[in-house]
């Protein structure tokens, strides 16, 4: 069984929960960057957690079924039609070997998920199936997908009437954030005032952002004596800044260490509502010490 893409839409990647344990070594994790989506998507397949889903970035192209098989649709509202019949997300659905799924531009948010059920069966790397664009590793290929291509999908011993009924709230995904932090590790390189413009500003997420990170353009943060430390290690949710005194969100794809002081890290119930902010979007901090 597989699905074979017509148009690969904006930015489309295998993605599964990332490839952990391998920072020390500087592999990056990768994986999803919306991670309730993913999971929220695999569940209503009838999937195990971490099965390899597609994720599409703003537009999110054509994909034909040579198999009759489930699929699942969740994060960014992206107009989706079988057949060109409009259909709902957050729901699983029943589709047909020769039908074709079309995802257009996102309405709201950024990334959309498409589960299928069984998974998407690309060879495990690293414990993990996910893509690492930058080191050409894991997903398809070790690539972004392009027209031609066939993904094969695993088998699946759940029936659609078996979760036929299965139903999730469709989140809404506003312009305007406000994003949840803890303090630090390295808040006590910058002064009071640095902090104060830190918390009580309004960031925007400029177009240089991508799944690497976010960098946001906004007030400059007041440091004691800049912002360069001894490399060490990030994680999802760290927030560098440069020395401009501009913040950047450290994402999926981030570099395993960093040079740059980090004044917070967002909560990690919070990161998918970065996960599906796009340029332009706002965002405000607010601490949780």
């Amino acid at each position: 069984m597989s699905i074979r893409v017509i148009h690969p839409g904006a930015l489309t990647t295998v993605q599964d929960f990332g490839r952990s344990g391998f920072q020390a070594f500087g592999m990056s994790c990768s994986g999803v960057m919306d991670r309730q989506a993913f999971h929220e998507a695999n569940y209503l397949v009838g999937n195990q957690a971490q099965e390899a889903v597609l994720e599409c970035t703003l537009f999110g192209g054509i994909y034909q079924f040579e198999a009759d098989t489930v699929i699942a649709l969740t994060g960014a509202d992206m107009v989706p039609t079988i057949d060109g019949n409009f259909v709902s997300t957050y729901r699983p659905l029943q589709i047909s070997k020769g039908q074709t799924l079309m995802l257009g531009t996102a309405a709201t948010g950024c990334r959309t998920y498409l589960a299928v059920a069984g998974g998407i069966d690309v060879p495990v790397i690293m414990g993990s199936r996910s893509t690492n664009l930058k080191c050409a590793l894991g997903g398809y290929e070790g690539r972004a997908l392009q027209a031609g291509d066939q993904l094969p999908i695993g088998n699946s011993t759940i029936s659609y009437s078996e979760i036929s009924d299965r139903c999730l709230e469709i989140p809404q995904y506003p312009e305007a954030l406000i994003v949840r932090v803890i303090p630090g590790p390295q808040d006590d390189y910058f002064t009071e005032k640095g902090l104060d413009i830190f918390y009580q500003s309004t960031y925007t997420i400029s177009g240089e952002s991508d799944r690497m990170g976010y960098r946001l353009t906004g007030p400059a943060i007041e440091s004691k004596h800049g912002t360069d430390i001894i490399s060490d290690a990030t994680v999802f949710g760290s927030i560098q800044v440069t020395p401009s005194g501009q913040p950047i969100v450290l994402l999926a794809d981030r570099q395993t260490t960093g040079g740059y002081a980090k004044i917070a890290t967002v909560c990690t119930e919070d990161l998918p509502k970065l996960a599906q902010a796009r340029p332009g979007y706002t965002v405000q901090f607010h601490s949780r010490k």
